[in-house]
């Protein structure tokens, strides 16, 4: 009885700490697990943005960018696997732009800078984002991601 409650103790730290990086927890055999709760439905992604693209951009780039974002890019570790922020990131959603300015013109071309860069000194978030997110992304992975960021601002 002893040895199941340090198992049991193990399986909730590991899932806690792996879960808060970003990464997947390992299954406990189903004898030791609790009986989870029902999942909402997820919600469909958008097919299309609500605006158009920026020249050059194309949905094959949007949907690897999607993949990036979800992905290897750990994106949605800090802004949530919807763009929509967490107490780590800001909302990437609805064009409210800390660190963009759409006046200026390039939108597209600021947020793949901003990607590159990173956020140093950020304005809301408790601490900075590293060049890429802190991933090893190529050009074109940078590219994919900014035009399917940029979809998101205008939702």
């Amino acid at each position: 009885m002893r040895r199941m409650k340090w198992i049991a103790v193990l399986a909730i730290v590991s899932g806690v700490g792996l879960t808060a990086c970003g990464g997947d927890a390992e299954e406990v055999p189903a004898t030791e697990q609790p009986a989870a709760a029902p999942q909402p439905e997820e919600a469909p992604a958008p097919a299309e943005p609500a605006g158009p693209l920026p020249e050059g951009v194309t949905q094959e780039m949007v949907a690897a960018g999607k993949q990036v974002f979800e992905g290897n890019g750990i994106c949605f570790t800090c802004h949530g696997m919807d763009g929509k922020g967490t107490a780590l990131a800001p909302d990437l959603t609805g064009g409210n732009w800390l660190w963009v300015d759409p006046a200026a013109g390039d939108l597209l071309g600021q947020i793949e800078a901003r990607i590159k860069e990173g956020v140093p000194q950020p304005k809301e978030a408790p601490a900075p984002m590293p060049p890429m997110g802190g991933a090893q992304l190529t050009d074109e992975q940078v590219r994919d991601v900014a035009a399917y960021v940029y979809t998101l601002a205008s939702e």
